[in-house]
């Protein structure tokens, strides 16, 4: 009960952004912008603001990544089981396959921060900064297959979260210490980006029912907020993790899908619609789940 009213205002700003999309009326091209000040702005400000605040423990990297990427790919391997039962237009099923694997990050950083502080905001930035390019390169993959655009061309275009983690990793090695006034600066962007975050999350919810695709979306929804944290779980445990790298990388498998997938899947031709409510679905499945993995490894 405790961890669930740890999360709660970072679920109740989820909330209340669908609320303001509904009720405010302000349309996409104001929601655009804001997704955009987020993505390209604040959250980079964010993870340079923690990363260089955090003594790094590099050693525990690799079995760190290890594990991410383990999830990951279980994420895949399991997405990909319904394509021999589901009978779904190979566009629409690459569209789909996305939301077993990727990860919304605002909602990562935001309860990484909510429950560990800086540290955790640091140890998910790290992880975010290495799975960001995977999930990328697999899931245009997976649609350039079937669709007109390009493989490397999308590969190719600048993630600003991989930037952001680079920059602060970069300056912690180097040992810089960022002067009083730019530590406020960070400080400032770093309070707004969470906020602004997660109230984009909402307002992107999508809950109509999409009835060619209600049976891979609880496969889906399963294999994300269930089957993925249990292989970090495993996995981590295998490779020795304990403490702060163990229960992050354990929440990063439970996140729900990101919201660049329905992007992507727009961008390049896809099935959108089903995208962005299986995204809705996931988003808010992990307010039951979440809590629940946070209360268990905390316990």
């Amino acid at each position: 009960m405790d961890t669930a009213l740890l999360l709660l205002p970072d679920f109740a700003l989820i909330l209340l952004g669908a609320a303001i999309r509904r009720w405010m009326h302000l349309g996409d091209h104001f929601w655009n912008g804001v997704e955009k000040l987020v993505y390209f702005i604040l959250f980079p400000a964010l993870l340079i603001n923690a990363i260089v605040k955090t003594r790094l423990d590099l050693g525990a990297a690799l079995p760190l990544l290890a594990t991410a990427f383990a999830a990951m790919a279980g994420g895949m391997l399991l997405g990909l089981l319904p394509k021999w039962v589901v009978r779904l237009p190979p566009l629409s099923f690459a569209s789909v396959f996305q939301c077993g694997y990727r990860f919304n990050s605002y909602i990562g950083l935001a309860v990484a921060g909510m429950l560990f502080g800086a540290p955790g905001i640091a140890t998910m930035g790290l992880i975010v900064g290495a799975a960001v390019p995977l999930a990328n390169f697999v899931s245009v993959w997976m649609l350039a297959r079937h669709g007109e655009v390009g493989l490397w061309r999308e590969v190719a275009r600048s993630n600003p979260l991989i930037w952001g983690t680079a920059a602060g990793f970069l300056l912690n090695l180097a040992g810089f210490v960022p002067p009083p006034p730019l530590q406020a600066f960070l400080g400032r962007l770093s309070d707004a980006s969470i906020a602004l975050g997660l109230i984009t999350v909402g307002a992107a919810l999508r809950l109509e029912g999409m009835p060619g695709v209600r049976g891979i979306s609880l496969w889906l929804l399963a294999v994300k907020l269930l089957a993925l944290p249990l292989i970090a779980a495993l996995v981590g445990s295998r490779l020795g993790l304990q403490g702060l790298n163990y229960q992050v990388v354990v929440l990063f498998a439970a996140l729900p899908a990101a919201s660049s997938a329905y992007i992507l899947a727009t961008r390049m031709g896809g099935d959108g619609r089903s995208v962005a409510w299986l995204i809705s679905a996931t988003t808010l499945g992990s307010m039951l789940t979440l809590p629940l993995w946070a209360a268990w490894l905390l316990r």
